[in-house]
């Protein structure tokens, strides 16, 4: 068996990333661009105003009154030059006119018919946005390998841009095995199962940006499950639960051999997971995960979705790890390192964790009462109130509730 860190360090090395598209800039949210994004103009093109009010030459400025000689709206341009001593009102986003370097908001002033008093000292400059203010002319503002969330959106449509160079997203084809699996809509029968892996993988595959395409059961025998596994290798990556163990009708890395596939490693050092292998053929990278849902869904974690979020492009392609401290005492008293379900919650400035209970791989109420991953070295016992790292699983982990005014 090889460590968790190996595996991954393996897996993650045989990942290049996929190449680029061009998409809508709105289709471009949460992709990862493959070029660097260039200012083409000057962001705000020009000197405006930042509020509602009246421009006029701060210098001069005599007795703090004012005559109003024009209204100024936001889209139109004056080219004639105000004259000091005298202002324009003005609205919020348009050009100052020549001659004016300041910006007196309307409820700052008393408004004496043509004339406007101050109400108090205003500064030169003041409610005045400098063109270039946000980004200057040839500034690179994106660059490339960045994740494109709103904000950058919206920066890129800023700049004029329809469409946006970005990574393809990953198409990973999703196969169960098992003559025991039933598909979701079955009535249960003794002897069967309902098939939640594929489901619950398709799920893990969106989440981490890709689009899934569900193969269905391979039943248990060489020629079916040989033949499934070519159907998967028209995707970037093909994901397998089920079948890679030792037993009888174990056929995964037996096929994955027989069809000229290369396997880089079977076992890892892990609970739950161990029997999970990684192999490529014609160039797919393909990952076999043990059958028990929630050794699945762990293993997809650890080494599935950083594989995904890499061939997309991604830097950060593991989940946030943080300090928690524990709520309960807590043991692995096997010879491989644990990840125990668990459920993370603040208290002020730190974290606590508590385990979700029975931590059978077959459990997937485990993954559903928790949020975080934590590791337990084998062999060792936590006490109450020690520290132990954890894997934070939900990315809406500290959103917070509505207050019953919103309900």
């Amino acid at each position: 068996m090889i460590s968790i860190e190996e595996a991954q360090r393996i897996i993650l090395g045989r990942i290049d990333p996929l190449q680029a598209e061009k998409v809508t800039c709105f289709q471009g949210l949460n992709r990862v661009t493959t070029e660097d994004h260039i200012a083409p103009w000057d962001i705000p093109p020009a000197d405006n105003s930042a509020m509602d009010g009246f421009a006029f030459n701060h210098a001069g400025l005599v007795d703090g009154t004012l005559r109003v000689t024009g209204f100024l709206p936001a889209g139109e341009v004056r080219e004639t030059p105000v004259p000091p001593g005298e202002a324009i009102k003005i609205m919020t986003g348009a050009p100052l006119p020549p001659g004016c370097d300041s910006v007196v908001p309307i409820e700052d002033v008393e408004d004496q018919g043509e004339l406007i008093r101050l109400r108090g000292p205003v500064k030169a400059g003041s409610h005045v946005r400098q063109r270039g203010e946000d980004i200057s002319r040839g500034q690179v503002v994106i660059r490339a390998g960045s994740l494109l969330r709103p904000q950058e959106i919206g920066m890129l449509s800023a700049m004029g841009n329809t469409a946006v160079p970005v990574h393809r997203s990953a198409r990973v084809a999703i196969l169960s095995t098992g003559d025991e699996l039933l598909e979701p809509g079955s009535m249960p029968v003794p002897g069967k199962v309902i098939n939640s892996n594929s489901y619950s993988l398709a799920a893990q595959v969106l989440d981490a940006g890709g689009e899934p395409r569900l193969l269905g059961i391979a039943a248990d025998n060489l020629e079916a499950t040989c033949e499934k596994i070519q159907q998967g290798l028209e995707c970037d990556l093909l994901v397998i639960s089920g079948g890679v163990s030792v037993g009888d009708r174990d056929y995964v890395k037996a096929a994955i051999e027989q069809l000229g596939g290369e396997v880089g490693f079977w076992k890892v050092d892990m609970k739950p997971g161990k029997p999970l292998a990684f192999a490529m053929l014609n160039g797919t990278p393909i990952f076999a995960l043990p059958g028990n849902p929630v050794a699945a869904m762990v293993s997809f974690e650890l080494f599935v979705r950083p594989c995904i979020l890499k061939a997309m492009g991604h830097r950060g392609v593991f989940r946030p790890r943080v300090q928690a401290t524990l709520q309960e005492a807590i043991a692995n008293k096997g010879g491989r390192p644990h990840l125990v379900r668990g459920i993370v919650s603040r208290n002020g400035e730190r974290y606590q964790v508590s385990s979700t209970g029975n931590q059978s791989s077959g459990r997937l109420s485990s993954l559903v009462l928790g949020n975080a991953l934590m590791k337990l070295a084998p062999e060792t016992a936590y006490p109450a109130g020690s520290e132990i790292e954890v894997i934070l699983l939900d990315r809406g982990f500290e959103m917070e509730e509505m207050r019953d005014a919103a309900l």
